[in-house]
């Protein structure tokens, strides 16, 4: 089902053309394009009502698109058109792997589980679904060894290693956030959506939460994240892209965006004519 019908450059893993959604007389996205650049990390950020999480549906499949392509690259070169494939292709042929607002773990299983879990579809073709995992053949062994150290290399950066053993509901909830992230790289993803991963974390979580983040991006992983923490967007992220009602109305590096009128605008509620009071404040501000 791949399919080459856009022009992408090596260094484009997503490309969005031309996005509308339309949900009766609401036009919750209007014409948006942007890219999402491999192996960096990429904020959509807005108000509320901006209609991020929306976007974050249309891709990963949740909602189909009233109008526009969603192109995905794989590394190995093979195309998807996501709004053509159905949801569950969409992480097993695509590479698209999501997390949540609100965390979906398996709480009554300890924490490694959860990550083991996670490779149930690898194992399950291993073991030739079932047959061979009952045979007790080299092939399956080496499979489930390999879904093992691949768990526990996660639960290393995901800095959970010594909680391995315990039920993951037990989890402080900012362990928690790292845990559903670790599952999801344990499924190789293409490309990682995180829907407000720093939500409801204090300060310490949140350090926590960019330094697994910064290393899933070194290793050459692209992310695509929704998050309304300013300080976490502008610390961690290689590139920012910001909705408004639907549209976007900035694109670009993170200092480019913080000082985009426009952006500040948006923030704080002025009308267009105050943009210029609202700069001369902010860059008063600074000087102090």
């Amino acid at each position: 089902m791949a399919l080459g019908t856009t022009t992408m450059t090596n260094d484009t893993i997503l490309k969005v053309e031309h996005l509308s959604m339309k949900f009766g007389g609401l036009m919750a996205i209007n014409d948006l394009s942007l890219e999402v650049r491999r192996g960096e990390i990429t904020a959509l950020i807005g108000p509320n009502g901006a209609g991020k999480t929306t976007v974050f549906n249309c891709i990963t499949g949740f909602y189909k698109p009233t109008m526009g392509m969603l192109t995905l690259q794989r590394r190995d070169g093979k195309e998807y058109l996501l709004e053509r494939l159905r949801d569950f292709e969409i992480p097993k042929l695509a590479g698209v792997a999501r997390t949540f607002q609100n965390i979906r773990l398996f709480s009554g299983l300890t924490v490694l589980e959860n990550l083991l879990v996670a490779q149930h579809n690898a194992l399950m073709k291993a073991s030739g679904y079932t047959i061979l995992g009952l045979l007790g053949l080299p092939t399956y062994s080496r499979a489930v060894d390999a879904s093992i150290e691949k768990a526990k290399y996660w639960l290393d950066k995901a800095d959970l290693t010594d909680r391995a053993d315990d039920p993951a509901g037990d989890l402080p909830y900012g362990a928690q956030r790292r845990l559903e992230i670790a599952r999801a790289m344990c499924t190789n993803p293409e490309l990682l959506c995180l829907d407000e991963p720093a939500a409801g974390l204090n300060p310490r979580e949140s350090a926590a939460l960019n330094t697994l983040l910064h290393q899933i991006r070194d290793e050459g992983a692209s992310i695509l994240l929704i998050e309304h923490d300013m300080s976490v967007v502008m610390e961690i992220s290689d590139h920012v892209v910001v909705l408004e009602y639907g549209q976007k109305i900035s694109d670009g590096s993170p200092d480019h965006v913080k000082n985009d009128p426009r952006v500040i605008a948006a923030y704080l509620g002025v009308e267009d004519d105050e943009v210029e009071e609202v700069i001369a404040v902010e860059l008063e501000g600074g000087n102090h």
